[in-house]
């Protein structure tokens, strides 16, 4: 089995739901490690995240310059359908970053 750690996504959130991250392939299961969130603008925001369709972050505020870091062990496993990590936010000032690892 090989693992490689990895960002898994870096990017200012929509506003929309949109898709942050997906399962490479069927033969790959993907640990969330660590999500970090930050908010660029001076006011407060909210921001969702979920985890093959669960919320992990459901509105959450984050104040205005704030950062919002939350260590976890989340598995998305290998499955026919590509498990995906989505998310939005309340402005595109807010900013995400994901790490984990893949393992195949």
């Amino acid at each position: 089995m090989a693992t490689t750690t990895k960002a898994l996504t870096r990017a200012a959130f929509a506003t929309t739901v949109g898709d942050l991250y997906t399962v490479p392939t069927t033969g790959t299961t993907t640990v969330v490690t660590n999500i970090v969130v930050v908010n660029t603008s001076a006011s407060e925001q909210t921001f969702n995240i979920l985890l093959d369709g669960v919320e992990v972050f459901d509105q959450t505020p984050i104040a205005g310059h704030a950062t919002i870091s939350v260590d976890m062990k989340q598995v998305l496993g290998a499955n026919a359908t590509p498990k995906k990590i989505r998310g939005f936010a309340s402005a595109t000032t807010v900013k995400v970053h994901i790490s984990g690892v893949e393992i195949a």
